[in-house]
Formats: C-alpha cells, structure tokens, sequence
C-alpha cells in the first residue's frame, strides 16, 4: 500500500524490540500538538515502559515507510479507562483503539487514513461488531479527522475532567 506518494509503506503486528520507536513516534505526534495548540492532555509523553505495558492485552501495529516506525495504533478487546460504553451502539463484540499516532514528518499523506484501514481490517478478522474511540474535545483533537473517516460521533462526554468525543466505527448491522 502507498500512502505516501511513491514510498510504499506496510503494516505489521508490533513486537517489543519496536517499543522504544513507538514512543518515539508516539511523542513526537504529542510534542507537535503542544507545540501547535499548547499544553494540554494531548502534551503526555510516551515511555518504553509504557508501550511494553500495552502489549500486555492489545495488539499493536506500526506502520513502515522509509525502512522507519512512522505510525502507529493499539486495538484492544479490553475497555480502556475513558471509554463511556453507554454512549455507544449496543454490540456483542467491540474493540477499542487507542494511542494512534503519526510522526509530523509523514502527517497529511493519508497515512492516518491508511491506519484506520488496518484496524478495520484487523477488527473484522478478530469477528469484531465496530470500533470504539474517543478523541479530545478540543482543537488539538482529531474528531474531525475521524469523522471525514466514517467513523460516526456517538457523544461528548468529560473523564476526568478531560472533555472527550467519542466515535464508532460498526462493521456489522446490530
């Protein structure tokens, strides 16, 4: 797949010698919201640490261009904490994505896009019913992002004095 002009890129499932890259990339798409739109819950760095946690209960994946780590996304079967269920469509089996990101460098060549994608793909494979996300409520957020992607807005909701907007993604007809 090319989503970044002539430069093929490719997904691949994360393994735990990627975590220190995907925090890379993880913080680097947090350093450039902050820069763009100030301090904010956005502005968290990621840690090695933190990405092995993840694989813990989730698959990770990543996306390789230019022979580097320049995106990547977790979809978990598991709830994560800010994810208010009652917002959503009622199915049997959701998955969640969470901790996508981009590396600036490679933002805006529909690699986001192209991200999405491979969690849809992999969520149907894994008999998923949709995809649950949120995003900030806030200028720094994606929501339009996910939106102009299909995924539709389920509600608004703080955690945490945190406002966040959540979003679906059915892939079966409940």
């Amino acid at each position: 797949m090319s989503a970044l002009g002539s430069d093929p890129i490719y997904f691949r499932p994360a393994v735990r010698d990627d975590a220190l890259m995907i925090a890379y990339v993880r913080g680097a798409a947090a350093g450039s919201l902050t820069e763009k739109y100030g301090q904010g819950p956005w502005s968290t760095q990621s840690s090695e640490r933190g990405v092995l946690a993840g694989f813990r209960d989730a698959t990770i994946v990543v996306a390789i261009a230019y022979d580097a780590i320049v995106g990547t996304l977790r979809l978990a079967t598991r709830k994560p904490w800010a994810i208010e269920r009652s917002l959503f469509t009622p199915v049997p089996r959701p998955m969640y994505l969470t901790d996508m990101a981009v590396h600036p460098r490679v933002q805006r060549r529909g690699l986001g896009r192209a991200l999405l994608g491979e969690a849809e793909r992999l969520a149907r494979a894994a008999s998923a019913s949709a995809i649950w996300l949120d995003a900030y409520d806030a200028d720094a957020g994606a929501g339009a992002f996910y939106a102009r992607c299909g995924y539709v807005e389920r509600g608004r909701k703080s955690y945490r004095d945190v406002p966040l907007v959540y979003f679906e993604r059915l892939l079966i007809v409940p």
